[in-house]
């Protein structure tokens, strides 16, 4: 347990601001691209966002290391603090870490970006051709309105859902990521113990690992019940 929670925080701080960002950027490109079938913005964030996808997540970070760390020298190679730093405040520690977060961070939203975007494009659309809202703009409702109280509300839902499952894959953290990064979670150490045939380390992360997907499958069950009224019917 000692051992679990010493990686436990930075692979939560890792994985989760990497979820919250791509969920908060994939939801709004759904929105915008849904909407505005067929324009360039949707042609565009459509291919942008299979590419991202497709594209494995340890390949994108090597890519940013060699050209953030290794060509502009902008951010450090790897790990989880500098183990040289000089200033121990509380400002320059954050600074250190965020530092160190930022390629990881940005390999993960990148990663996790076209799954959100494509769920709620498709779902999106898929409500725009309900009944309700052909019935909503022969009222005069205006297209901001319609957008904003009736389609978007109702095409969150499986998002909704999509969220609550990502979450529950947060504390696993990313291995090849944190791996590629030298970056100290539970992915590093995962790794780290299946080189040296730690079993009882291994049978405890899968354990956490397990637990934390069953108990946030269920939150996305209550959570989609308590939304959808068609649901709590059934």
């Amino acid at each position: 347990m000692s051992v679990f929670l010493r990686f436990l925080w930075p692979t939560l701080l890792l994985v989760g601001l990497s979820t919250v960002f791509s969920m908060i950027i994939g939801i709004w490109m759904g929105i915008r691209s849904g909407w505005r079938r067929g324009s360039t913005f949707d042609r565009t964030s459509m291919i942008g966002s299979l590419v991202l996808y497709s594209m494995p997540e340890f390949w994108l970070g090597m890519l940013l290391l060699l050209l953030f760390s290794s060509t502009l020298e902008w951010f450090p190679v790897g790990g989880r603090i500098s183990t040289n730093a000089s200033d121990l405040s509380s400002v320059g520690y954050a600074l250190d870490v965020a530092n160190h977060l930022f390629l990881p961070v940005l390999t993960l939203t990148l990663a996790f970006i076209g799954e959100f975007y494509l769920v709620m494009r498709s779902s999106l659309l898929d409500v725009l051709g309900e009944d309700y809202i052909t019935t909503a703009r022969a009222k005069g409702v205006t297209e901001q309105r319609v957008l904003k109280h009736h389609a978007v509300r109702n095409a969150l839902l499986p998002t909704v859902t999509l969220v609550a499952l990502s979450f529950g894959y947060v504390i696993g953290g990313a291995i090849t990521v944190e791996v590629v990064f030298s970056y100290q979670g539970l992915g590093l150490l995962t790794y780290t113990s299946i080189l040296a045939k730690d079993y009882w380390v291994l049978q405890g992360l899968f354990l956490f690992f397990t637990l934390a997907v069953i108990v946030f499958n269920l939150i996305a069950d209550f959570t989609y019940a308590y939304l959808d009224p068609r649901v709590r019917e059934a």
